[in-house]
């Protein structure tokens, strides 16, 4: 029978190795919590917690990897190896796949550099990962603002449409002739304001993501989001606010995508 290694430190050992550790844990927690902040300010999933958690939990694996290993064998980095298998399957679960697009592929990106950050903290390379911690902030921010600045960047709006076409009356109080005519007019307006967001999508080069149609108090509402640049978006809010066949158009930005 093979006998497992078994890893002992003692109470004067784990002092020392406190006395190491601690400043890693606490540097890594504070990086990937500036981190996490950005991604709060952007309302992402992967928020302040999520990534000084990942950040901090790497940093103590990579420092626990060396004294897991001991002195008698030389890979002191088998534990750390697994943190990258780890945060890849961690990663996968943030992005989601829709008809129309693919979201969360940034978010994932993120917990993945974030984890590298934690293993250089945990090696006590704090220069290398402040390094990192600012170029991920550059990326994520400076590059995505220069990006919407320039009309480079595509990203999601959600468009609301409303227009008021009526509601339907009882034959019975006004009568089967007045009743279908007012039922063929508020078709009619129904069908010119589909129309007019039609024409817009079509002149976009985009098809038409419907998210959401309904009626309220006579008031048509139809829910449909966009993926193109800020120059485009302008367009298209423009031309759905000049159209005779609306009556109001907002947009939102799709804080689901990236």
């Amino acid at each position: 029978m093979v006998q497992g290694a078994t890893t002992h430190v003692n109470f004067f050992e784990q002092i020392t190795l406190s006395d190491a550790v601690w400043p890693r844990l606490v540097v890594a927690s504070v990086l990937g919590g500036v981190v996490g902040l950005e991604r709060e300010w952007r309302h992402k999933d992967s928020g302040l917690r999520t990534n000084m958690l990942i950040c901090m939990g790497a940093a103590l694996f990579t420092v626990m990897s060396e004294v897991l290993a001991g002195s008698a064998t030389p890979n002191k980095g088998q534990v750390a190896a697994n943190i990258v298998q780890g945060v890849g399957f961690l990663g996968a679960g943030l992005i989601l796949h829709t008809k129309s697009r693919v979201l969360g592929l940034t978010s994932a990106a993120t917990v993945f550099v974030v984890a590298a950050i934690g293993m250089t903290c945990g090696a006590g390379m704090y220069m290398g990962a402040v390094l990192a911690t600012v170029l991920l902030l550059i990326a994520l921010w400076a590059v995505g603002f220069m990006e919407g600045r320039l009309g480079w960047k595509r990203f999601s709006m959600i468009y609301e449409v409303r227009a008021q076409v009526g509601t339907t009356r009882d034959k019975d109080v006004v009568g089967a002739e007045r009743a279908d005519a007012r039922a063929d007019a508020i078709e009619a307006a129904r069908l010119r304001m589909l129309s007019a967001i039609l024409r817009v999508t079509d002149a976009a080069g985009q098809p038409l993501h419907l998210l959401e149609r309904g009626n309220i108090a006579g008031l048509e509402r139809v829910c449909f989001s966009l993926i193109a640049t800020q120059p485009m978006h302008q367009s298209v809010l423009e031309q759905l606010r000049a159209s005779d066949a609306t009556d109001q158009v907002v947009s939102f930005q799709d804080m689901g995508a990236e």
